[in-house]
């Protein structure tokens, strides 16, 4: 089809990319975004993947705008709507996308990036996590990290990597980055 299409010009054809959920505490931290909008979010697009990025998602000031409130029943309600937009967003984007790869460092692997885990085991997504923090953080020397996070990593057909360069191998189960 796309020898025709070449060949006699009929349409001009788009390869659809593989899209990647990437979950992270990362964007917490002033030094967590910068290497995840600086190295791991270009990273994986040079991969070839679509990102779907949960940091990007909501628009920075509708946040801003919360944390302006002063305190009390108003910002709290606010939060609480703005919080059940960004987790149902974050959700649709786990649905949307092949595979998921996520950040496992920290002392231990944080909550949410962990719940996302789960969810995305649970639709059958391949998961990749990258732990780049060399500190121990799992529940025996058997595994990497928290025994049941790991386990739905590799039970997904993933795998854990400590550097973001291995990447690649990791997540080519999906075909590469073009769906």
């Amino acid at each position: 089809m796309l020898a025709a299409v070449a060949r006699f010009g009929y349409a001009r054809a788009t390869v659809a990319k593989t899209r990647i959920y990437l979950a992270s505490p990362l964007g917490f931290s002033q030094a967590g975004r910068h290497f995840y909008t600086s190295v791991l979010v270009p990273f994986v697009r040079r991969l070839g993947y679509e990102v779907l990025d949960p940091w990007a998602r909501t628009d920075q000031r509708t946040i801003e705008a919360v944390q302006k409130m002063p305190y009390g029943a108003a910002r709290r309600d606010a939060w609480r709507t703005l919080n059940r937009e960004m987790t149902a967003s974050n959700r649709a984007a786990i649905d949307e996308a092949r595979g998921v790869v996520a950040v496992l460092d920290g002392v231990d692997v944080d909550s949410g990036t962990a719940a996302e885990i789960g969810y995305a085991f649970a639709r059958g997504k391949l998961i990749v996590g990258y732990r780049g923090d060399f500190r121990l953080s799992a529940d025996n020397e058997g595994s990497t990290v928290n025994m049941q996070v790991e386990y739905f990593i590799r039970e997904s057909g993933g795998t854990i990597v400590d550097r973001y360069e291995d990447l690649e191998p990791a997540l080519a189960p999906l075909g590469g980055g073009t769906a």
